[in-house]
C-alpha cells in the first residue's frame, strides 16, 4: 500500500471516529447484541431492524473504545444499511477474511470504505477492535433469521 493511500485511509478512520455514522440508541430496534473486547475494554451494542424484504431497514450502534473500533462501526453502518440480510452476512465474512489475511488479501470494492481498515490486519491485537461492531451485527442478523 502506498504511503499516500495509507495516509488517506488513516484520515478516513479518524474522520469516522470523530463524527461517526449510525451512533444512537440501539435498544429501540428489533434485535440488539452487545460485544466487549476484554483485552482493551472496547464495548459496542448494535441494534438492527429488518424490513419485509429481509433488508436492513435501520442499524444503530452505541459504544466506546479506540478510534479503530468506533470508526469500524461507523463505516459498517454506512456500508450495510439497506443491504439484505444475506448481503450483509456476506460482507461481514468478507471483512473478517480480509482482516485475518494479515494483509495478503486485498479488499474488494464491495467493502467500500471498510478497505481503510485493511492495515489493521497486520496487528493481531487490533483485529478484534475492528471486528467488534461487525460481530455484534452478525449476531443480530443470525437472531433475526
Amino acid at each position: 500500500m502506498s504511503a499516500d493511500l495509507q495516509s488517506l485511509y488513516q484520515e478516513l478512520i479518524l474522520d469516522h471516529a470523530r463524527d461517526p455514522e449510525g451512533k444512537g440508541d440501539p435498544t429501540a430496534l428489533d434485535y440488539t447484541h452487545h460485544e466487549l473486547n476484554p483485552s482493551c475494554g472496547d464495548e459496542i451494542t448494535v441494534g438492527v431492524s429488518l424490513d419485509d424484504d429481509d433488508a436492513i431497514a435501520s442499524i444503530v450502534w452505541d459504544g466506546h473504545g479506540c478510534s479503530i473500533s468506533m470508526a469500524s462501526a461507523s463505516i459498517m453502518t454506512g456500508l450495510l444499511e439497506h443491504a439484505t440480510r444475506e448481503e450483509a452476512l456476506a460482507r461481514i465474512d468478507e471483512f473478517r477474511t480480509m482482516l485475518r489475511s494479515r494483509g495478503s488479501i486485498a479488499p474488494s470494492e464491495a467493502l467500500g470504505d471498510a478497505a481503510a481498515l485493511q492495515g489493521v490486519a497486520k496487528y493481531v491485537m487490533r483485529i478484534k477492535c475492528a471486528m467488534l461492531g461487525w460481530v455484534a451485527l452478525e449476531a443480530d442478523l443470525r437472531q433475526a433469521g
